[in-house]
This record gives structure tokens, sequence and C-alpha cells, in this order.
């Protein structure tokens, strides 16, 4: 992995180390991110009375602690393993884990450019950090919403990594589904219900529906966001009103 920040971490701050030495008192842990050496003492490995520490850590496992304190005159950086919780701990590996992918994409731009990985990385990565602090979130920026990397990296480099971006970043989205049971005595019932049906496709375009039985139609929609999703339900089902107008029944169950 190249990402490395620049000084110290903020006291309370999320930090990813790699455990490279285990005394029966203390464990010294290497700041992946920062390149520099923190100490976690025995009482904040874990909560209550530890017999051997080693059941918690071994040289080369990789945690992640909090900063707890810092001594920047003599580099000193205490951490602690046990206060952090299990959320946080994968909310930090997940940051990890998106920066290593984002990186895989510098990779294949200087494959591409015929330059090694590094010095590509060196190359862009400062003014992309120093505006967005990790590169898959200047990156989640270009595929969601359209932000352009150009005035960063300059104008062929930026053009032709949002073409890579774009080609192995997905938007994110998010899915609601509905079952709707349709019903009508009018004559030419079913063919009212195949009518709004098809109006409901036409006002969505994207919209899934599927036939479940005994008058029953599914309802699915893939959005942005949550709010743009429940909208386009609305826009979807407002034709279903015209069976009720032919005193026929609209019953809508959101599915969950």
């Amino acid at each position: 992995m190249f990402f490395k920040r620049e000084g110290f971490p903020e006291e309370d701050e999320l930090v990813l180390c790699t455990v490279i030495k285990v005394q029966y008192h203390s464990v010294t842990c290497r700041l992946d991110e920062y390149g520099k050496n923190g100490m976690i003492h025995i009482s904040e490995v874990s909560p209550g009375r530890i017999r051997n520490i080693r059941d918690y850590v071994v040289e080369g496992k990789r945690i992640v602690c909090k900063v707890l304190r810092i001594n920047k005159e003599k580099g000193y950086i205490d951490l602690s393993l046990r206060r952090v919780n299990e959320a946080q701990r994968r909310l930090k590996m997940e940051e990890i884990k998106q920066e290593q992918k984002a990186e895989k994409i510098i990779e294949q731009l200087a494959t591409d450019e015929g330059v090694t990985p590094k010095e590509l990385y060196d190359k862009i990565a400062p003014s992309i950090l120093s505006e967005y602090g990790h590169l898959h979130k200047a990156f989640i920026d270009v595929v969601e919403n359209g932000a352009t990397l150009t005035k960063l990296v300059g104008k062929e480099l930026g053009e032709k990594l949002e073409h890579i971006v774009k080609e192995k970043i997905k938007p994110k989205s998010v899915v609601i589904e509905a079952d709707a049971k349709l019903s009508t005595p009018a004559e030419g019932g079913a063919d009212l219900i195949i009518d709004v049906l098809t109006q409901s496709e036409k006002a969505v375009p994207g919209l899934e529906i599927k036939y479940r039985g005994a008058g029953t139609w599914h309802y699915r929609i893939e959005a942005k966001d949550f709010k743009t999703a429940e909208k386009l339900l609305k826009d979807a089902t407002a034709p279903l009103s015209q069976l009720e107008k032919q005193e026929g029944t609209v019953t809508i169950t959101r599915s969950k």
C-alpha cells in the first residue's frame, strides 16, 4: 500500500497498526499510515486481567488502535486496542480496503502509461490527497457527482484516470420493493390491469414488474438514494388508481 500520511496522528484518531514486538507489559506497533512506532500498555490491550498478552496480539498481526497521547518532541505515541469497538474496527478496515482498491486503479493507469505504480502514485496522489484526504473519496466523487480530476492531475492523465475509475467503480444504489394486489370486476378487467401496469413501466424507466400469482404484482425500483426511490415508487403506482375508478381494488404492501 502506497498511502502514507505526513506528521503525527491526532489524539482519538483510529489508526491501522502492525504488531512488531510483544513484551510482558507492552506491545510495540508500527502505524502503517504514518510510518511511526507506537506503544500499547498492557492495560490498554483488553479490559480485565490479562494472563497472557499473546492471547490477544502476536508479531505481524494487523490491528486497529485509538491514539491516546502524543509527545511529538520525544516521538512517543500511546495507543489503545481495548478502546476500539467492533463497529469502529470494521469501519477503519473498510476504509483501508477501499484505499487499496483505489491504488489498484492507479496501478492500471501506470501500466497503460509505461511507468511504475509508485512513480505514478507519487506524481498524482499528493494533489488528490490534499483535496480529498483519500483516493477512494475522490474516485467516488467522480462516479457519483461527476467531479473532474483534471485540475488536480492535468488534463491528459485526469481524463484517462476518470475513464478507468468509471469502469471500475459503480455508483451505490438502493432498492425498494412493493407488492400490488390488483382486481377489478369491470368488463375487460384483465386488459385494464395490463394497461395500468404498462403505464407504470412508462412512468418509471428501469422499473421491474413481475407477476407473483393470485393477482399480485411485484414492483422493484433501484435508485441512488431512498428519497429518490420512494418518489419513483409513488410515480410507478400512481396509474393503479385507475382501477379503483372502475370499482376495482388496489392493495399495496411494501416488501421487507
